[in-house]
C-alpha cells in the first residue's frame, strides 16, 4: 500500500515540497507520495490526529504552526529548545523534530561562512527565526532578534540569553552584523525588503530564506553592493533532506531535490 507524507500550513499552495520530496521518492524507488494539505489554525489537532489513524509516515509543519504544533506532539531534545516543530513522525507515538536548524546551518557553511564568532542579524519571530537563532547561538555567532512586534523576540532571545530589538534599531543592527538572516515573508512573491539597499555593503552575508523568487529583493540588493549571498533554495532543499533522513532512515538525492525546486522556480 502506498504510503503517504505531507506539509500542512496555511497557506501552503505555494510550496514547492511536494515536487522536491517525490523527486526523492521516486527516485529511490520508494511506493509513497507527498501532498500538501491547508489546515486551519483551529483545525491543526485533528489534521494530526488524523494524519496518525490514516497511517502517514509523517508530515512537515510550515507557517503558522510550528508553535503550536508542539501541543499535539512529543518535540526531541532539540526543537524542545528551539520552541518549533517542523516536522513529524508517527510511530507508536507522534515524534516532533526541527530540520530548520540543521537546513540554515548548511546553507551558510555550504557557502563557506565562518559562523563562529560572527555577529548575525536574524530578521523575524516566527518558527524559522526560533531554529535559526538556536543553531545559530550554539555554534558561537553573537546573535540579535529584530522583529516588528517585540515581545515575540524578547520570548526567543530570553530562553537563549540573546539580545533583541524591534524593527526600529534597523539601521544599526545592519551597519552592526556580519550576517544578515531574513526569516520574514518579505520578499516572497513581491518586489520588497525590509532593509534599505544603501545600508548594505560588500562586507556583508546576506541570507534570505525566502525561496520564491529565487532571487528577492533583498538578494538583488546584497549583489549589486558585493556581498555575499545565500538564496532560500539551500535552506529548502537541506531542511527537507533531513526530514527525508528522519521518516525514512534513508539518504535522498540532495542535487536531485535541488535541481527539482529551481527548475519549478524557473517554470
Amino acid at each position: 500500500m502506498k504510503r503517504l507524507l505531507g506539509i500542512i500550513g496555511h497557506p501552503v499552495h505555494h510550496s514547492l515540497s511536494p515536487i522536491m520530496h517525490n523527486t526523492a521518492l521516486k527516485y529511490l524507488g520508494i511506493d509513497a507520495e507527498y501532498l500538501a494539505f491547508d489546515v486551519l489554525p483551529e483545525e491543526l489537532g485533528h489534521a494530526v490526529l488524523g494524519a496518525k489513524a490514516l497511517g502517514f509516515l509523517g508530515l512537515n509543519i510550515t507557517i503558522p504552526h510550528k508553535v503550536e504544533v508542539m501541543k499535539f506532539c512529543t518535540p526531541d531534545k532539540i526543537s524542545s529548545q528551539i520552541g518549533a516543530v517542523n516536522t513529524i513522525r508517527f510511530d507508536s507515538e507522534i515524534q516532533g523534530f526541527n530540520t530548520d536548524a540543521t537546513g540554515a546551518y548548511r546553507s551558510l557553511k555550504e557557502a563557506g561562512v565562518e559562523v563562529k564568532g560572527a555577529k548575525v542579524l536574524i530578521i523575524g519571530a516566527g518558527g524559522a527565526a526560533r531554529a535559526v537563532s538556536y543553531i545559530l547561538h550554539i555554534k558561537g555567532a553573537e546573535v540579535v532578534v529584530a522583529n516588528r512586534t517585540v515581545s515575540k523576540a524578547k520570548e526567543i532571545c530570553d530562553r537563549l540569553g540573546m539580545e533583541y530589538s524591534g524593527l526600529d534599531k534597523l539601521p544599526q543592527l545592519v551597519r552592526w552584523a556580519d550576517i544578515i538572516i531574513n526569516t520574514t515573508s518579505v520578499g516572497m512573491q513581491e518586489d520588497k525588503s525590509l532593509i534599505p539597499k544603501r545600508l548594505l555593503d560588500s562586507t556583508k552575508v546576506v541570507f534570505d530564506i525566502v525561496y520564491n523568487p529565487v532571487e528577492t529583493r533583498l538578494l538583488k540588493d546584497a549583489k549589486e553592493v558585493g556581498a555575499r549571498t545565500i538564496d532560500g533554495v539551500k535552506m529548502l532543499v537541506y531542511q527537507g533532506a533531513e526530514s527525508f533522513r528522519i521518516w525514512t532512515g534513508i539518504d535522498p538525492p540532495v542535487d536531485l531535490m535541488e535541481k527539482a525546486v529551481r527548475k519549478e522556480l524557473k517554470n
